[in-house]
């Protein structure tokens, strides 16, 4: 039988570069491609049957912004799948991006010059819009939206006798210090996605908490530091053309700039020939390229605590709660007015 792949941002940047790479490793998969823009969509399935001709691709439609959207495409893929052996939870957003040239050049000639440029730690803001749901928007693309999906799909994930995968597409500017259980949708900062990858890695080890047993497994990748309109939008043009030749150097000290969305999908198809059981779920998986352009695999232990990631779970169980009975309130109002 096919393995069937769920795979969200699927039309651009890492999220296309892994629907092709996948089809090189098996071209009998079935991918679904979960996308905002569905005439994108169409044209990326288009492009992939022309190269695959033996795979099966289809669409759907999600904005994981829109919660409504998220459960309107969970009900689709209710109806048209039986199982789902991987899902990779990739559509992410950072808005509105801007970087200290300041801090960004100082720490050009620092000691942590590496790691800045790795990670962006310190240097990258964002501000950002509360979504029709009441929420703040990157909180509820990156980390909540995907987590609905998830709940709704639980049906076709669990099952003991052949395990499914969640992979999750986080960052190396997943840093603890950005993240606070008192605000985890980060309205009190500065640093939105930082916050919201950080709180992707502590999902992924609660969930691998409360339901490895039910033979759903998840793990986090890394891209690297990967140039796409994502990342384009940091920095005017003119910033990038001064600082490449730099970054091109630091790929012999560092294994970070991955740059490609191909070679920054490396640790994302590598997760896909792996045995979920045999993963550690207290590890983040990191796509890594050498100064030559060869791509491999490496590890790094997640900087969390579990009980801080099971906390973190309930608060998403209860604010996942309170929207449904925020709901359900809603269409018992609607039905009275219709009914009067």
């Amino acid at each position: 039988m096919r393995k069937v792949v769920l795979i969200t941002g699927a039309s651009s940047g890492v999220g296309l570069a892994l629907c092709r790479r996948l089809l090189e490793e098996d071209h009998e998969l079935h991918l679904c491609l979960a996308c905002r823009n569905m005439s994108k969509a169409e044209a990326v399935r288009t492009a992939l049957l022309a190269s695959h001709p033996t795979a099966e691709v289809s669409t759907v439609q999600v904005d994981v912004s829109s919660l409504p959207s998220v459960f309107q495409a969970s009900k689709e893929l209710k109806q048209r799948f039986q199982r789902f052996d991987y899902v990779y939870l990739n559509a992410g957003i950072m808005p509105n991006p801007q970087l200290n040239i300041k801090a960004l050049f100082c720490g050009l000639f620092s000691r942590k010059a590496i790691h800045i440029f790795s990670t962006a730690e310190g240097v990258l803001t964002q501000s950002e819009k509360i979504t029709a749901d009441g929420l703040q928007e990157v909180f509820a693309t990156n980390v909540f939206g995907h987590f609905i999906l998830i709940r709704e799909l639980e049906s076709l994930l669990c099952y003991s006798d052949s395990p499914s995968q969640l992979i999750w597409t986080s960052s190396r500017n997943a840093v603890k210090s950005n993240f606070n259980l008192e605000d985890i949708q980060h309205s009190k900062g500065q640093e939105p996605y930082s916050s919201s990858k950080y709180a992707i890695d502590l999902l992924s080890v609660a969930l691998n908490r409360n339901f490895n047993q039910r033979g759903l497994y998840s793990s986090v990748a890394c891209p690297g530091t990967v140039l796409t309109n994502l990342t384009y939008g940091i920095m005017p043009p003119f910033v990038w053309m001064l600082i490449m030749p730099i970054i091109w150097l630091f790929r012999f000290f560092a294994n970070a700039f991955t740059l490609t969305p191909y070679n920054g999908t490396e640790a994302l198809v590598w997760l896909f020939h792996q045995k979920p059981e045999s993963l550690d779920p207290l590890v983040k998986y990191l796509s890594a390229t050498t100064g030559f352009g060869s791509n491999y695999v490496t590890s790094k232990k997640i900087d969390l605590d579990e009980d801080t990631a099971e906390k973190f779970y309930q608060n998403l169980l209860e604010l996942e709660k309170d929207i449904r009975d925020t709901i359900q309130k809603s269409k018992n109002q609607n039905w009275l007015s219709d009914s009067c």
